[in-house]
């Protein structure tokens, strides 16, 4: 995922609304570099409040790991879409081949220990999956550089010890982990957990090669906000990352 700027992959989580692929070209038409779609899960370990509530609302609205990828084969979006979901839903036998099916380019498992890796890696290589694995603050630099490795696509760098969620400020985790990880890998490095305001992603951006911005974006989903005013809201990100 190499571009001559910074990466902006904005998160929607699938099913939010009844209209939710609505949302996809209004962030691509913001600046949205890739857009990453979540698979809602009834026990999202890795996602603070924000994210696990548009899970929630979306599971009640039926959201079905298969209405997402239907949904994403009748969407037209003219940048990559990169799904996340978690390793009970991602290790299943085809389901990267399902991924692909939809127009999905890339694969999110936040859950997924590296020594579980086989369990999903060849079938993501067969269907021609890119899949990125989180490497934390608290990852041995040894076992980081392993991790990085593994990736394909990016290498997606945790701000910090803590689910996802907005904050008011970028900690200085997440720029010491950026620093180190692009000493270790050729692929993009992109920072998420936390990433709510303009000054976060262009601090974060100083470092790292782009940002991953999600629960700021779910929040204003879930309080009412349409795809123009999400795609108002990620347009500064743009804008700050630029």
């Amino acid at each position: 995922m190499k571009t001559d700027r910074k990466i902006l992959m904005p998160y929607v989580t699938g099913g939010i609304t009844p209209q939710w692929t609505t949302y996809l070209p209004a962030l691509a038409q913001a600046g949205a570099d890739a857009i990453e779609v979540g698979i809602p899960f009834s026990d999202p370990t890795l996602d603070g409040a924000t994210i696990q509530e548009a899970s929630n609302v979306a599971l009640a609205n039926g959201t079905t790991p298969q209405s997402v990828l239907n949904a994403l084969r009748e969407t037209t979006v003219d940048v990559p879409v990169i799904v996340s979901t978690y390793a009970n839903l991602a290790v299943r036998k085809g389901f990267c081949a399902e991924l692909k099916e939809a127009g999905v380019t890339g694969l999110i498992v936040p859950d997924l220990p590296l020594e579980e890796v086989p369990a999903i890696e060849t079938d993501a290589v067969d269907a021609g999956i890119e899949l990125a694995l989180l490497v934390s603050p608290a990852t041995p630099a040894d076992r980081a550089h392993e991790i990085a490795a593994r990736c394909r696509g990016f290498v997606y760098a945790v701000s910090s010890m803590s689910t996802t969620g907005e904050r008011d400020h970028l900690p200085a985790s997440a720029i010491e982990l950026a620093a180190r990880l692009e000493a270790t890998t050729d692929l993009p490095i992109l920072v998420g957990f936390g990433i709510s305001q303009p000054a976060h992603a262009a601090e974060a951006a100083r470092v790292a090669d782009g940002v991953i911005v999600g629960a700021a974006i779910m929040r204003r989903v879930l309080d009412g906000a349409g795809p123009e005013q999400v795609g108002e809201y990620v347009a500064t990100m743009r804008a700050a990352l630029d």
